[in-house]
């Protein structure tokens, strides 16, 4: 018998970035069309830089409203590592986790604008 709980149950056929619109584009196995701001990616990023080791750990990372991408690599079978223009490199977008974050990214989306919210802070890079 094999064990297939490391085995992902989608996969993508295709990764695009679109550039000017800063927009990962995943087209998946079973013909799914995921697309994700870069921003969304950047602060939902699975690193524990970001997640923290528990959810009351989780980081609200403010002034990325125009984050790209500079690069997307893949890791085995089963992820990409995505480096950001702030060079943030540290997440591994499991395919699975990519599936889930395509599932919930409105209420994702809705919670980091009301988290940014509450703390005063804005999706707006901080001018020097």
């Amino acid at each position: 018998m094999s064990d297939d709980s490391f085995t992902p149950r989608f996969a993508p056929v295709e990764i695009n970035y679109l550039r000017d619109e800063h927009i990962l584009e995943i087209i998946w196995d079973d013909g799914l069309k995921s697309q994700f701001a870069a921003e969304l990616l950047r602060v939902e990023s699975p690193s524990a830089e970001v997640q923290g080791h528990h959810p009351s750990e989780k980081k609200i990372i403010p002034g990325r409203r125009h984050i790209g991408i500079i690069d997307i690599v893949p890791v085995g079978n089963y992820a990409v590592r995505i480096t950001f223009d702030d060079l943030h490199d540290s997440g591994l977008y499991s395919w699975q986790y990519l599936r889930d974050l395509h599932a919930n990214k409105d209420t994702l989306w809705a919670d980091y604008l009301r988290a940014l919210e509450q703390r005063g802070l804005s999706r707006d890079p901080v001018r020097r």
